[in-house]
C-alpha cells in the first residue's frame, strides 16, 4: 500500500455511514463486505479495514512453537511497532518532530 498524502472529504449521512472514496477503496483493496476496526485516537477516528491481503498477512500467527513469543508478547510488540509507524506519519504530516 502507497503511503499518500492525497485527502478528500466525506459527508455523514443521518445514520452515521460515509462512503469511503473510491481511490482509497482501491489502494487499502476494500471491497463489498469488508469489514475493518474503528479506533477513537487522540487525531480523530482511525477505520482499519481487515481485508483478505491484511487476513493472510496475519495467518499462523496464532501457531506457536515451544520456545517462541507468546501471542502476548508478539501483539504487544506489533502494536508497539505500529504506534510508532503512526506517530511517524503524523510528524511528517503536520511538519512536527
Amino acid at each position: 500500500m502507497k503511503n499518500t498524502q492525497r485527502t478528500d472529504t466525506i459527508r455523514f449521512t443521518v445514520k452515521g455511514q460515509v462512503v469511503i472514496p473510491r481511490w482509497l477503496r482501491q489502494e487499502y483493496q476494500i471491497e463489498e463486505g469488508t469489514r475493518a476496526i474503528v479506533e477513537a485516537t487522540p487525531e480523530g477516528i482511525l477505520i482499519k479495514p481487515v481485508t483478505k491481503a491484511r487476513i493472510q498477512k496475519l495467518r499462523g500467527i496464532l501457531k506457536r512453537k515451544p520456545g517462541e513469543k507468546s501471542l502476548a508478547q508478539e501483539w504487544a510488540q506489533h502494536k508497539t511497532e505500529e504506534k510508532a509507524l503512526e506517530e511517524a506519519k503524523y510528524a511528517r504530516l503536520t511538519g512536527s518532530r
